[in-house]
């Protein structure tokens, strides 16, 4: 899907500001006297102290006459360039911050104010991986012409009990920004205070409960790379989105629809002549066949496709007039509005379609499975149902302008769907595959009236005041009753949590991250009221399992996107691990997370704790026991029984920022040792081993740290001693696999293409009566048609190395771009593995060849990704990645890319 944080209706309340207020107390006015105290340790006051220095790259003047905060000159600061950041160093020893508690500074916004920034503190002279956003600290951020206070704890940059050398601000824009001072910066002297230890909790698991299975399909995602995916042995995988749609397997080209100017774009491929073969859709299988997961395609249900293998723009400003915006790359493909803001809606089809019927679906699998097999022999297994077709008059509004409605939908399903089903009778398809809550009760059609239509929806009305799905559900069973085939297998529906700053965003400020993690009860709980404009219980899971028991029964139950946001911190991790361990226990069939998280951000800790945890493939139980917790908003609990070897596993997911102990009860269990795994923000690069948890009589006490993932191991035969049981070596093995594989490469920034806006009346509910903005966010339907963007942040510097390395690092391994892909010109984001024994990297891009004209250089990298420069379209480069140590350098194979 493209269209990511689909609110319709957002209601904003009136108490947002001043309960981030309220609960940072960060931001503060200008005080009278200058901030310093007996104590802190001043970086800058009238000129830079303490050994600091100025390693900055943007526009910047420690001179500064006016304004200023206190005493006579203060720092002035323009982010010329996107990206630019002022960097202020110690080179030499460095400040101990065990006692420090914050980095203070005073800002004020200049002329304009409402800069955007991130501000960083790190150890050594790299630049920094921890940073904040300035406006978590800062509520609505720098203000004109006014002088306003932040502290920011050290714990939250990563240097609590630390060595600083280094602080930086960091513009968060790939643009210029207006120019704006700061003052007194300054680390605040005290010991930082230890939050309150949480207690009195109770968790107990029901170990001798016959259960239910779980499904190894809830752990899928959309587009997972190759290596994620066999690390995770993921079982199921998506080729989903509005690119899907239209997505033509003859010719290997996609319509990306209002996600980008309605063009189509040729997939790449390096041997055109081939096709259908060597599509991208067969690449896609490959891939699943080599990492031994299932594949969901996404059938075309819309009924049009792109007509040939060329760019084609769905409304070109040659042919149809001036636009209110067009691609920067091909302008001649607008998006389709109006300068004064309406839609056009005289456009043809035909410009960039050609027509379609079932029999396209049914020539496309017979060569699947040609190469593949059906489903039942290693072939495709399952077929969605387009993608979100209640939005098609907006996302495909140039071949689909008409409202989709209860009736239409229907039909082309029994169409679609029933030519699948002859073509291989032992494929399953999921559908509708709707966007969202709206979508659940009404169609495209009861709300494109606009105004109040809720009170009066007439394609709802002119189905008895149906809700949508449940008819949709009663027409699925209808078709089996008179055909003999059932053609629809999963109900499958999209959900994104519409609360503000949850879905697809960062971790956001604590307020956010709180609300991050309660919003999980709306997958389960009944006495939940979504704190978003949904305003109401959502209860999904039982939702469905109501609607399936009562409409279709048999149909399976699936989640084909969903996302909780902040994949790149520990608080996103949390969330993601939660709603796993709910689909579990809460007996949902299959789930595929939209936007998956890299190799090693937290997300994928996340997964990994139920599919890998140990780095040798040992898993979560696959029987669901009944666990509970006292307070599942603090202790989550989930547990299951692994009937490979019979073992007990539990998960114990602490939803808060300090330790949380409890009482934990076995019953049904003994005596028993348990061995223990956890991840946390202690070490965001590793699933680590603990000691091991003895259990007496069936219960044992434990404290969970702040933010943490645990897993419990109870052997499913009478455990021996811990002495006995966890011997050096198994000792040894654990943590050498844990240090070594889960090296650090994350990327704190998700990918995005574009962004488009269209207000639309409608709302969420049946009686809140309020509009808000459809929102579409442009992503990327695979690796080899990715535009990357720049990232925010840096990404996080290498671990060092435990021992001395004898000799040269390990070649680094090029990832994305894949060697010979089309990505959109501008700045692409290169990545590669990390190399062992590495201290720094250094990147060549060059244009055409190795020894061709050098496009730039990069030196002393700790991360293992770089932005480019804007690049030109249509040009082809190479790059090269060298691994660096004192003993010399290792350099990867030449790669190549070119823009399109």
């Amino acid at each position: 899907m493209f269209m990511k944080q689909k609110s319709f209706f957002a209601l904003a309340p009136l108490f947002v500001g001043l309960a981030i207020c309220a609960l940072l107390a960060l931001a503060l006015e200008r005080s009278a006297a200058p901030l310093h105290a007996a104590g802190d340790l001043t970086v800058y006051d009238d000129a830079l102290q303490n050994n600091f220095q100025d390693w900055s790259w943007t526009q910047r003047d420690f001179n500064n006459a006016a304004p200023v905060y206190a005493g006579t000159k203060s720092i002035r600061v323009t982010f010329d360039a996107g990206w630019n950041g002022l960097w202020l160093v110690n080179p030499g020893a460095g400040v101990d911050t065990a006692g420090y508690t914050a980095l203070r500074f005073a800002i004020h916004g200049g002329a304009n104010g409402g800069q955007t920034m991130l501000v960083f503190a790190g150890s050594g002279t790299t630049f920094p991986s921890n940073g904040v956003e300035l406006n978590t600290y800062l509520a609505g951020g720098p203000v004109a012409n006014q002088w306003r206070v932040v502290t920011i704890p050290l714990s939250a940059l990563g240097m609590q009990n630390a060595t600083l050398n280094n602080v930086a601000w960091q513009n968060a824009q790939n643009n210029a920004q207006p120019t704006f001072y700061l003052d007194s910066v300054e680390l605040v002297a005290g010991a930082a205070p230890s939050p309150t230890p949480i207690t009195g909790l109770t968790l107990n698991v029901n170990t001798t409960a016959p259960g239910h299975a779980i499904s190894d399909d809830i752990y899928g995602m959309n587009f997972a790379d190759e290596n994620l995916a066999a690390d995770l042995a993921l079982p199921v995988r998506r080729m989903g989105g509005n690119a899907t749609t239209r997505y033509n397997w003859q010719n290997d080209t996609a319509n990306h629809a209002m996600d980008w100017y309605f063009e189509n774009i040729p997939e790449s491929n390096a041997n055109p002549a081939a096709l259908p073969n060597g599509s991208m859709s067969d690449k896609f299988i490959d891939q699943d066949r080599r990492t031994n997961t299932k594949t969901i395609l996404t059938m075309p249900l819309i009924g049009w496709t792109p007509k040939a293998r060329a760019y084609a723009c769905g409304f070109s400003v040659a042919k149809y007039g001036a636009q209110q915006s067009v691609d920067p790359w091909r302008p001649d493909c607008g998006n389709g509005i109006l300068p004064n803001g309406n839609p056009m809606t005289n456009n043809d089809p035909q410009d960039t379609s050609v027509a379609i019927t079932p029999q396209f679906v049914q020539d496309w699998i017979a060569h699947l499975k040609t190469n593949y097999g059906d489903a039942a022999h290693g072939g495709v297994k399952f077929y969605n149902l387009d993608n979100e077709p209640m939005l098609w008059d907006d996302t495909h509004r140039d071949v689909h302008p008409t409202p989709t409605s209860y009736d239409e939908l229907r039909d082309r399903t029994y169409q679609y769907a029933a030519a699948i089903k002859q073509a291989d009778p032992t494929a399953k398809t999921l559908g509708p595959a709707l966007w969202g809550w709206t979508a659940y009760f009404w169609s495209a059609q009861d709300w494109a009236a606009g105004g109040n239509w809720w009170n009066n929806p007439p394609d709802r009305n002119a189905h008895g005041g149906q809700p949508f799905i449940e008819w949709y559900l009663d027409q699925m069973r209808a078709y089996e009753q008179q055909n003999g085939v059932r053609i629809l297998d999963y109900m499958d529906l999209h959900y994104y949590p519409q609360a503000n700053g949850v879905s697809l965003s960062g971790a956001g400020n604590a307020a956010t991250q709180a609300l991050r993690l309660r919003s999980t009860r709306s997958l389960w709980d009944p006495t939940y009221t979504d704190e978003s404009w949904i305003n109401e219980p959502v209860n999904l899971i039982p939702r469905m399992r109501a609607w399936r028991d009562a409409h279709y029964p048999g149909t399976k139950l699936a989640m084909t996107e969903y996302n909780w946001g902040a994949l790149d911190h520990i608080n996103g991790a949390l969330a993601q691990a939660d709603a796993l361990g709910i689909f579990g226990r809460e007996q949902l069939d299959l789930a595929t997370l939209w936007d998956p998280p890299t190799m090693n951000e937290p997300g994928a800790y996340a997964f990994r704790i139920y599919r890998n945890y140990d780095g040798q493939g040992h898993k979560f139980g696959d029987t669901s026991l009944p666990a509970t917790s006292s307070d599942q908003a603090q202790l989550a609990i989930y547990a299951a029984r692994r009937t490979n070897d019979n073992a007990l596993t539990f998960i114990v997911i602490n939803k808060n920022n300090g330790a949380t102990s409890a009482q934990v009860t076995l019953n049904g269990s003994a005596n028993a040792v348990a061995q223990v795994w956890r991840y946390s923000g202690a070490n965001l690069n590793a699933i680590l081993p603990q000691a091991d948890q003895t259990i007496s009589n069936g219960a044992f006490n434990a404290a969970f740290p702040a933010s943490s993932i645990t897993l419990f191991v109870v052997n499913g035969t009478a455990a021996p001693s811990a002495t006995a049981t966890r011997t050096t070596t198994a000792t040894t093995t654990r943590t050498a696999t844990a240090t070594a594989t889960r090296t650090a490469t994350a990327t704190t920034t998700r990918t995005a293409t574009a962004t488009a806006t269209r207000t639309a009346t409608a709302t969420a509910t049946r009686t809140v009566t309020a509009t808000a903005t459809r929102t579409a966010t442009a992503t990327t339907t695979s690796a080899a048609t990715a535009t990357e963007i720049p990232s925010m942040t840096p990404t996080p510097t290498i671990p060092t190395v435990a021992t001395p390395c004898a000799g040269k690092p390990s070649k680094p391994i090029l990832r994305r771009p894949a060697d010979g892909a089309s990505v959109t010109a501008g700045a692409v984001r290169l990545k590669w593995r990390a190399a062992s024994c590495v201290t720094y990297y250094k990147i060549l891009v060059r244009q055409n060849s190795p020894s061709g004209a050098l496009i730039q250089s990069a030196n002393h990298l700790t991360a293992t990704q770089f932005t480019t420069q804007a690049l030109a379209g249509k040009t082809k480069f190479v790059w090269r990645v060298r691994a660096c140590n004192a003993n010399g350098c290792r350099a990867s194979a030449w790669q190549s890319f070119t823009t399109k």
